[in-house]
């Protein structure tokens, strides 16, 4: 107790005691103006203050997913059999490996119109190399993957050297590389691949058994289960604020939960495809180096403010050449990927709706069309969007004229839904 200047006796709270509270408390707790959540509830509480501040995330994807396969089964109890979900699985893959590319150009706030076209063109060469030339199917691959890396590397250096914009330069790619496609088919036009080529063979019969993917499941959650444990060990290590187990616990349960049934249901057919499951492992590595990896947040930054990453030393145009290169080369693979599937190579691979529908995936799955925000789970949640409603409209023997309006109604709703969370954001503070 302390005496007041005026000499009177009146007691003046000691603050001692609150300044070591404060101390013992983990170092990112210690300042009040953190934003910070204990204990379960605190995490729920704040995801909620999340979404009423605009930063949607995934939940619109997730939500629209769930009603389109409810109105869809409503309509033909087909729908959700695990043979229909099993061809699903396998349309979704082609398209899926494309978006992925075009989610790391929207990330910088750019475009490439060229995946079609660019995914036609390694179908093409694939086809000509492998079947009329005779080529050994690994180096048949090789090429064809590389000729997307080239591609990139093309747009890139266009982009950086001469500034250009990406819209002119894809855009004109998308002509180019199409009649490239028509030049290298000639006048046979059509290419059928080896049914008992090891391609084919991926991409349309290797199926994991049952036991196999249950044993991936397990593997999964228990690799995920550790490294939130480890990165539980190594915060409490720092000082700083850590997760309890509690929440760990219910995620690994969930993350089990989430996959467990999708393969319960699959393995009622021909079970997980082997193709599909490389879209995943692609998606997850993708998602590493966006979150994990300096090269991912230097192209988070980048398209985010450009100029401030060129000014906190960020080698602007290396991401740039590398986010292009990454696009084409997966818009190549996607291209591979849905020759194998057809089991041929024509002069509309890669055509029709292909280019339109990779772009839709990313937009619909949640990447920002304004830079900066994005996922590679937009890829995997979109492609599933886009080819659901395809494959929904085509059990109902509705005309293609009908997706295109179902596509584009939905297309318009994710696009609505970006910029009014954008906004939220800002006046949040959250952008």
């Amino acid at each position: 107790m302390s005496t007041p200047v005026d000499g009177s006796k009146a007691p003046v709270q000691d603050t001692v005691p609150e300044a070591q509270e404060a101390a013992a408390l983990p170092a990112d707790l210690q300042d009040e103006r953190l934003i910070a959540s204990n204990g379960v509830s605190g995490a729920i509480s704040a995801f909620t203050s999340r979404l009423r501040s605009g930063d949607l995330g995934s939940v619109p994807v997730v939500v629209g997913l769930v009603i389109i396969w409810a109105v869809f089964q409503i309509a033909n109890n087909s729908f959700l059999s695990s043979r229909n979900l099993v061809n699903l699985t396998l349309q979704t893959t082609s398209v899926g490996v494309i978006a992925l590319g075009i989610v790391l150009v929207l990330l910088l706030g750019e475009i490439d119109l060229s995946v079609g076209s660019v995914s036609g063109l390694a179908g093409a060469v694939l086809g000509v190399t492998f079947v009329n030339k005779g080529w050994p199917l690994l180096l048949s691959l090789v090429v064809s993957a590389l000729l997307g890396l080239v591609i990139g590397l093309f747009y890139g250096a266009l982009y950086t050297r001469f500034g250009v914009p990406s819209f002119v330069i894809t855009l004109a790619g998308l002509l180019g590389f199409l009649g490239l496609q028509l030049l290298v088919l000639g006048k046979e036009g059509t290419l059928n691949i080896p049914f008992d080529s090891g391609i084919v063979k991926f991409a349309t019969q290797s199926f994991l058994s049952p036991a196999l993917a249950y044993g991936l499941v397990v593997v999964v959650v228990a690799a995920y289960a550790l490294s939130r444990l480890r990165n539980r060990g190594a915060r409490a290590a720092a000082g700083l604020s850590t997760a309890p187990t509690a929440m760990i616990a219910i995620k690994a349960a969930a993350l089990a939960l989430v996959l467990l049934i999708p393969v319960l249901v699959l393995n009622g057919d021909r079970g997980v495809s082997s193709m599909f499951l490389l879209f995943v492992a692609l998606v997850l590595a993708t998602d590493f180096m966006i979150r994990r990896t300096r090269w991912g947040r230097s192209v988070v930054a980048v398209g985010g403010n450009v100029e401030a990453a060129r000014r906190a030393g960020i080698n602007v145009r290396f991401i740039y050449l590398s986010v292009f290169a990454a696009c084409s080369t997966f818009a190549a693979v996607g291209g591979i990927l849905a020759t194998a599937r057809l089991i041929a190579v024509n002069q509309s691979t890669g055509g029709g709706d292909t280019n339109l529908n990779a772009i839709a995936a990313a937009v619909i799955g949640g990447t920002s069309l304004f830079g900066g925000r994005g996922s590679a789970y937009s890829a995997l949640l979109g492609a599933l969007v886009i080819m659901s409603i395809s494959n929904g409209l085509a059990l109902l023997s509705l005309d293609s004229s009908v997706r295109y309006m179902v596509t584009a109604g939905v297309l318009l709703v994710a696009v609505t839904i970006d910029s009014l969370s954008r906004r939220s954001r800002q006046a949040h503070g959250r952008a």
